[in-house]
């Protein structure tokens, strides 16, 4: 188990495991973040240009707002239960595998959704276009754990994150776009040919990354590389991982942090849409723009000062890994920036009208959009950090955990400002958001005994 005990040596056994870092050029793994970042991206898009359409969508089948924003509560439903069987089979066959079928259902999947004639088609097509995007994040992050050493790594995520996050950026406003000056169904076909593009890509130039021997079908008794063996694993088995109340911490601080931005998003059309006259898609999708550029800010610099200060503490405790100083990053994000955008927010939205209050509002969602990935970015790097050999399960667990949370959450936010307001709502919103600043600073004060109550099977200095 990683602990204080455990000083970074320059053993025969890590230079021995360092060597496996330097099997790909500096270039070239540039170049492999490039492709699993694609591949990121796409849940993200997926989501990302559904949400300004609702409206459109309801109208277009007869339906109403809260009904169709279920859809997204399915999709993130569908992206957990993705997410967890990629990285579990992605332990067992690699990395490579995972792609090669996961897009696939992507591109089925969108062709689906766009050719939806009801609600009920509707749903069903977003649950295979979601399940087949969903991997690309937890697995994009187990390449990550791949190819970067311990203090490369945390740049290395953050800047993956950044590029994912993209998603938060363009996607709404391509979607709005999309369903103003066409239809809706238009940005499916195109998700669905994007889909398909990534997959032609992957199966060309995507390597297999997984370290030699570490597969679980590496393992197998008499197994060679030109044999298939089929296995049946269990999809929610990654899950168990939190039992660790580290990783379960992280988890639920993630989730906190993540429901602001979705409070703040999900019915971004119902409250600063209708309170400053925004009718246009594609203006409401152009009002997500400040929360991803914050996004695209907020993830490489935390991923690259959470390395810095895991660099910092190591040499203040002569040489000593802990590994929750990676952490420390994530703790302006949790305590300022998250809280105080959502409800601020909310604030603006019900009493500032005009021109001032859109241009607060979108002020919040910028800080709010670079809280959240302080926060998120290097929990992820965290993740990685102590359960290595199980990367991409750690951050499926995560991932997981936090969707199927969430999907329950989403359906429940447009209720609760008809009901209760978007100032009570928001204010709900930022306390959990300082419940998750607490959950951090307790793993970072009590990671080590935290650690010592269950143990997982945590990576060591010489391991990592």
């Amino acid at each position: 188990m990683a602990s204080e005990e455990t000083p970074l040596l320059a053993t025969d056994v890590v230079l021995k495991h360092e060597t496996v870092y330097q099997r790909f050029s500096p270039a070239r793994k540039r170049f492999l973040v490039a492709m699993v970042s694609w591949c990121g991206l796409m849940p993200l898009f997926v989501s990302g240009t559904f949400v300004p359409s609702i409206p459109q969508i309801a109208k277009d089948l007869n339906s109403t707002g809260p009904i169709v924003s279920l859809a997204v509560s399915l999709s993130v439903l569908a992206a957990s239960l993705g997410g967890l069987v990629g990285a579990s089979y992605s332990t067992f066959y690699g990395r490579r595998p995972i792609y090669l079928v996961g897009l696939p259902l992507l591109f089925i999947g969108s062709m689906g959704v766009a050719s939806a004639k009801a609600i009920p088609a509707l749903m069903i097509w977003r649950f295979i276009q979601a399940l087949g995007a969903a991997p690309g994040m937890s697995v994009g992050a187990g390449v990550i754990g791949d190819i970067y050493r311990l203090e490369e790594r945390g740049q290395a995520m953050g800047i993956y994150f950044a590029a994912c996050l993209l998603g938060p950026a363009l996607a709404p406003l391509a979607g709005g776009i999309a369903a103003h000056y066409s239809s809706w169904r238009v940005m499916q076909f195109a998700l669905g040919g994007i889909g398909l593009g990534a997959f032609i890509f992957m199966s060309f130039f995507f390597p297999e990354t997984s370290h030699p021997g570490a597969r679980g079908v590496d393992k197998l008794e008499g197994y060679t590389h030109p044999t298939w063996r089929p296995v049946l694993l269990n999809p929610l088995s990654p899950l168990w991982l939190l039992r660790s109340p580290n990783l379960l911490a992280v988890s639920a601080s993630g989730l906190f942090v993540l429901l602001t931005d979705y409070v703040l998003l999900i019915p971004l059309a119902y409250t600063i849409g209708v309170k400053y006259n925004i009718t246009n898609e594609a203006l409401i999708g152009a009002c997500f723009i400040p929360c991803g550029v914050g996004n695209m800010i907020g993830a490489p610099l935390a991923g690259r000062i959470s390395d810095r200060i895991v660099v910092r503490w190591r040499e203040k405790r002569g040489g000593v890994w802990y590994p929750e100083d990676r952490l420390r990053a994530t703790l302006s994000g949790a305590l300022i920036f998250v809280p105080l955008s959502v409800l601020i927010s909310g604030l603006l939205t019900e009493y500032v009208p005009g021109r001032v209050g859109l241009t607060l509002n979108l002020v919040c969602l910028f800080m709010n959009g670079i809280g959240v990935d302080i926060v998120l970015s290097p929990s992820a790097a965290y993740n990685v950090d102590v359960m290595h050999a199980r990367s991409a399960e750690s951050m499926a667990a995560n991932t997981g955990f936090r969707s199927i949370m969430m999907s329950v959450a989403i359906a429940g936010i447009l209720p609760m400002i008809e009901t209760y307001g978007v100032v009570v709502t928001n204010t709900c919103a930022a306390i959990l958001g300082w419940i998750g600043f607490g959950l951090l600073w307790l793993t970072i004060r009590y990671g080590e005994s935290m650690r010592a109550w269950v143990n997982i099977g945590y990576s060591t200095a010489e391991n990592n």
